[in-house]
């Protein structure tokens, strides 16, 4: 079953959203490796616990901007903020990546744990990112590859569609 329809093949193309979650997408990606090497840094040595929180923070933000956007662009796609069949199960995933960077900011708002423990649960939040990134990139993929020309088509092998359009 192809990823889209013609139709939301044609919304997909025309949504503005489809250029800012392109944009967004490395932008977090960026913004993870250089928090997850923070996180790292304060865990294996102890130092640097405000730069690791801020960045955690930074993360989250920029996460929470493209779940919104996402829906956003979801909804001018399939027409419906979240779960669309084509990306049911990056939905799914991504309600866990938000749960847990959600529950970094509450333990560290309440203190409700050491910051050991935050930390932890950032690595965890991190590594369920990484697995709904992994999806999306799937997902991409098949798009393009669904986009692209078959190989069997006239154009695609050098040939021209010239029967069709001959009288």
């Amino acid at each position: 079953m192809p990823l889209y329809t013609p139709e939301e093949r044609l919304r997909r193309d025309a949504s503005p959203w489809t250029w800012v979650q392109g944009l967004l997408a490395p932008i977090q990606f960026l913004v993870f490796l250089v928090s997850a090497a923070l996180v790292v840094r304060f865990l294996l040595t102890g130092n640097g616990f405000q730069a690791a929180t801020i960045s955690v923070l930074v993360k989250t933000l920029v996460l929470y901007t493209i779940m919104v956007t996402g829906c956003i662009w979801e909804r001018d796609v399939f027409g419906k903020y979240l779960f669309a069949p084509a990306f049911f199960w990056e939905d799914f995933v991504s309600m866990f990546v938000l749960a847990l960077h959600t529950a970094y900011v509450v333990a560290l708002v309440f203190g409700a744990l050491h910051a050991r423990y935050q930390m932890y649960i950032a690595l965890l939040a991190y590594s369920t990112y990484l697995l709904n990134a992994a999806q999306f990139l799937i997902k991409l993929r098949k798009a393009r590859l669904e986009g692209a020309p078959s190989r069997k088509s006239p154009a695609a092998i050098g040939g021209d569609n010239s029967q069709a359009v001959s009288a």
